[in-house]
């Protein structure tokens, strides 16, 4: 890991051969690190950010009853190889969706309805495709000349993870589709299908699905869609096919576990609102600044510490902007350009709103640190 030791005279980082691993208590986890002695408390703390969700100012780290300060070193703070520290986080000072406690299973174990029981693993069997497909998990139906999706993969049910239609000519995903429960990835490339004849009702209850494969079809979703809501999934990334989508006036990825925005943000220069938070990002693009008419951005619970340097020169109908539970300061934020028109339409919007529920309007009070 990289550590913040001073050089020595022949070339080697101070520590270098030195490291120690040490073990962070936090919420029934025990967190191994190996870094330098020379490492500041405050570099421990933003090693701990994306292993725990908790922002570094939500840290309070303790070590033999006394919390360590974050200008001192590990070696001045009597921290050697094999110490354990306790990590206490302060509440609401997270990125994502909260502190990263226990690790879960994405998908539940099937239960068995009839006797509340956990069922015990299938054995794969080769009597028929059905059953092979229950054992498996995988339903591989690319190039099979089909028309339609044969009822035999309904009679999967929740045992279904992959389901493969590639290479066919399927015109229609139908409301049956929603009985897959535990489907996480659906392959629909080059077949004839039509937004019409998806049913998308079904798919959005697939609260498990990650991967929606269409290319190749004949929808016209990607350029006529006007609202995309992906929120509380397990998304890492958004493709940087996301700039196709120039119609795109809504975007809702918030409570996900993305860490890049990619710079073909800026081309869906119809985005009026994007709701980014409770995610992992440290950052954002600076084409933020190319979304002319974006009007509420919501950035809550990440690991920002700055804002695209255009976002409030460039995006003047800007008006209401959301980073509570950020590292950004309202010093920071002075800074940029545009900052006063922004603050001038944000109180305006305020101002209208007086007659439905009680704001202060006179101070930014959208998140950032006052101090």
């Amino acid at each position: 890991m990289e550590e913040g030791g001073a050089a020595d005279p022949n070339g080697k980082g101070k520590g270098e051969s030195n490291d120690i691993t040490i073990s962070i208590k936090f919420s029934g986890r025990s967190i191994p690190l190996t870094l330098s002695p020379d490492s500041t408390i405050t570099h421990l703390k933003s090693l701990l950010q994306p292993l725990t969700n908790v922002l570094t100012r939500g840290q309070k780290l303790i070590f033999k009853g006394k919390v360590l300060v974050d200008t001192m070193t590990l070696r001045a703070s009597e921290i050697t190889s094999g110490a354990k520290v306790m990590l206490m986080a302060s509440q609401g000072l997270h990125q994502g969706d909260g502190p990263i406690l226990k690790q879960a299973q994405s998908v539940p174990r099937r239960v068995d309805n009839a006797n509340n029981k956990l069922e015990k693993p299938q054995v794969p069997v080769d009597k028929n495709r059905l059953e092979r497909w229950k054992a498996t998990g995988v339903v591989a139906l690319s190039q099979c000349n089909l028309k339609a999706i044969p009822d035999e993969v309904w009679a999967c049910g929740p045992s279904a993870r992959v389901l493969d239609l590639s290479n066919n000519s399927v015109r229609d995903v139908p409301a049956q589709v929603g009985c897959l429960s535990s489907i996480q990835k659906l392959f629909l490339n080059a077949n004839s299908i039509m937004d019409e004849s998806i049913s998308w009702e079904a798919l959005t209850s697939l609260k498990y699905l990650t991967v929606l494969s269409l290319n190749q079809n004949q929808s016209s979703v990607l350029t006529s869609l006007r609202q995309l809501h992906v929120a509380n999934n397990s998304l890492t990334s958004l493709p940087i096919e996301i700039g196709l989508l120039t119609q795109l006036e809504v975007l809702k990825v918030n409570n996900n576990r993305i860490s890049i925005i990619p710079a073909r943000i800026g081309d869906c220069n119809s985005l009026i609102e994007v709701d980014l938070s409770s995610n992992l990002l440290s950052e954002l693009p600076e084409t933020f600044g190319n979304l002319h008419d974006l009007k509420a951005l919501h950035l809550s619970n990440n690991g920002l510490k700055s804002l695209p340097s255009t976002l409030f020169k460039m995006c003047l109908q800007l008006s209401t902007l959301d980073l509570h539970n950020t590292e950004i300061t309202m010093d920071l934020l002075r800074q940029f350009e545009g900052w006063e028109s922004f603050d001038e339409r944000r109180l305006s919007k305020h101002q209208k709103q007086l007659d439905f529920r009680v704001v202060n309007s006179a101070k930014f009070d959208e998140g950032a640190d006052k101090n």
